[in-house]
């Protein structure tokens, strides 16, 4: 591993930790030659899931996406990152096994993940995910989530 300091090739672990739940290795690492500290992590490499889209168009899943589109959706709610993480971490295990996911089914996941978590946090993103037109869908949507 090359150090992002001074670009020597040699170091030494200092402290390795599982993270992800399991899927992933966080480690600490010390350059010998500056002795600049630097963290690094090592992930499974999964065979590449596709998303299905409305239209028929399939591109490859994107984590980033993902959590970016939860994120935009928790916006000045009370839910902190570590709990997006979470619920990505919990889609992306449940999804990569598979080849292919439709994207209706990675919204519905989140849908779902979202309405125990934070309720208008579920509302934008449902109002997103659905494509409302109008008021009286969203106060459908508020309707059967106060059920």
């Amino acid at each position: 591993m090359r150090c992002p300091q001074c670009q020597h090739l040699e170091d030494r672990v200092i402290d390795s930790r599982t993270t992800r739940e399991g899927r992933a290795i966080r480690r600490r690492r010390e350059c010998l030659a500056c002795a600049f500290r630097f963290t690094t992590y090592e992930n499974t490499e999964n065979p590449a899931l596709l998303v299905v889209k409305r239209d028929g168009r399939r591109e490859p899943f994107s984590r980033e996406k993902l959590f970016a589109g939860i994120a935009k959706a928790c916006e000045k709610r009370p839910v902190p990152a570590a709990r997006i993480e979470e619920i990505v971490d919990r889609i992306e295990g449940e999804l990569v096994p598979r080849a292919e996911a439709e994207s209706r089914e990675i919204g519905e996941r989140v849908m779902s993940a979202l309405a125990s978590v934070d309720e208008v946090a579920y509302v934008r993103f449902a109002s997103v995910y659905r494509q409302f037109q109008d008021v009286n869908q969203f106060i459908e949507e508020i309707r059967d989530l106060m059920k």
